[in-house]
């Protein structure tokens, strides 16, 4: 027969197990918790976008087309189509993080009339008139189902997509030239990466390990061999115009750097910028 009695040492030794299996448990949901409110507080600060309902310009001009098309995650996405001659070009404009495509009317009426080109604005989930959460798989399947309504709707073919990011839209459109055929990339205000930016903001914080929206856009410029025009202020606070420099030395060949000089972050865009991109486009088309 077993004894079955306790000893006085396993009596010391098992309320030390349980308060170490508490304390681990408690650790575990303060980390969790922690983890939590970062991704929420990240989200917050990377997607300040505003909706139709909380704020919505109206557009220069009634010379535009309203449009609706569904992303491959089931988000409906809604846009603006710009339409310029026949056979022209078409610029699929990747906003950047704050506001939504009403704020973006001028640029794309310039675009159009600089460029002779159509320009198809679009909002990222939860932005503006489109329905979802924000996330930086959301915004690339919105710029895919965009590309994608061009194509079937417009009968505007992949070749002729001027891919076009502002900021956080350059991340949009760099992920989206790895993926479709395209004419152009245009890069202006983008980012190396999302985390460089916000380790520039939070330097005590592990902003590489920690952060769930990417937005590599250095990484994928090596693997984009269409020609690349690059356009940053000079005077950037929010990302430096080194980022810029950073993504010129990767991208390949054709490729053009040009520098805003004495501009911001949120600077309109000006006559030399449109200028220098129309010269671009002709040279690397000839």
């Amino acid at each position: 027969m077993s004894d079955s009695r306790v000893s006085p040492e396993d009596n010391r030794t098992r309320p030390k197990r349980w308060r170490f299996v508490r304390r681990l448990a408690l650790l575990l949901i303060l980390g969790l918790t922690i983890v939590i409110g970062l991704n929420w507080f990240e989200n917050r600060l990377v997607y300040p976008g505003s909706t139709a309902d909380e704020e919505w310009v109206e557009s220069p001009t009634d010379e535009y087309e309203e449009f609706t098309t569904t992303s491959a995650d089931g988000a409906r996405i809604h846009g603006r189509y710009f339409p310029a001659g026949e056979d022209s070009d078409c610029v699929v404009f990747a906003h950047g993080n704050g506001g939504n495509l009403s704020h973006r009317g001028r640029i794309a009426i310039e675009l159009r009339q600089t460029l002779n080109v159509s320009v198809a604005l679009f909002d990222y989930p939860g932005y503006g008139k489109s329905s979802g959460s924000p996330s930086e798989a959301g915004c690339y399947a919105a710029g895919d189902a965009v590309i994608d309504w061009l194509m079937q709707h417009k009968q505007i073919p992949k070749r002729r997509h001027i891919l076009f990011g502002e900021s956080l839209g350059g991340g949009v459109v760099s992920e989206l030239a790895t993926r479709h055929e395209h004419k152009v990339l245009v890069l202006t205000k983008t980012f190396t990466s999302l985390p460089a930016v916000a380790k520039r903001m939070f330097p005590m914080l592990p902003t590489h390990t920690l952060m769930s929206n990417r937005f590599e856009t250095l990484r994928k410029l090596p693997k984009i061999h269409t020609p690349v025009f690059i356009a940053h202020g000079t005077a950037d606070e929010l990302v430096p115009f080194q980022h810029a420099e950073e993504l010129f030395a990767a991208a390949n060949e054709p490729k053009a750097l040009y520098p805003m000089d004495g501009q911001d972050h949120n600077a309109w865009l000006t006559s030399d910028f449109y200028s220098a991109l129309k010269e671009f486009l002709k040279q690397v088309q000839k």
